[in-house]
């Protein structure tokens, strides 16, 4: 496989966690640069050690995982965003989850990781080797989702909780966008 087909394969990848970078940038609480660098390094730690599992894992467990894989991604993608929007809603008194800690972030790199384990799959069955595709979707992710952070806090300075209800809108139908992709 050659490089610039891995940087298409990582772009495509990293899609889902620019989004939600983008997202977790309007709620204000990834402002600072260790949040945002905390943020985007899961993401993209994530995104690398999900093909390489899905790699070690081989075609043999795929159809197991293929059969729910979205409805996983779906479920945690949905959970943040009701939760961001719930946050909008709430008087600015009361502290707001950060999605670069805890069980925020955890969730949030599973659930735009999860595509990243069948292309694992996919380069086990061609014997492509994992490790050089693998860090780079991984640098390319974290790096497109930097970017995508501090674009979204922009856009939360200049629009405020209107942007924190609209990225969890974003992450609820990102969510419904990967249900009906594997769906249909």
């Amino acid at each position: 496989m050659i490089l610039p087909e891995i940087i298409l394969i990582a772009v495509g990848l990293a899609m889902d966690a620019f989004a939600v970078s983008i997202s977790a940038g309007t709620s204000g609480t990834v402002q600072e640069l260790r949040s945002s660098v905390r943020l985007s390094f899961h993401l993209g730690l994530f995104q690398f050690l999900m093909p390489v599992i899905g790699w070690f894992l081989g075609s043999s467990v795929q159809s197991y995982i293929e059969s729910v894989d979205h409805w996983i991604a779906f479920g945690l993608l949905s959970f943040i965003g009701i939760k961001m929007i719930i946050e909008s809603r709430r008087n600015h008194d009361k502290p707001k989850s950060n999605p670069s800690k805890g069980s925020n972030l955890v969730i949030l790199s599973v659930a735009t990781s999860i595509d990243a384990l069948a292309v694992g799959f996919s380069l086990a069955i061609l014997g492509v080797d994992i490790w050089y595709p693998g860090v780079i979707i991984g640098i390319i992710t974290a790096v497109l989702s930097f970017i995508g952070i501090k674009i979204g806090a922009r856009l939360g300075k200049t629009f405020g909780k209107r942007m924190e209800f609209i990225g969890g809108i974003i992450l609820i139908a990102i969510g419904i966008k990967i249900l009906i992709d594997h769906i249909s």
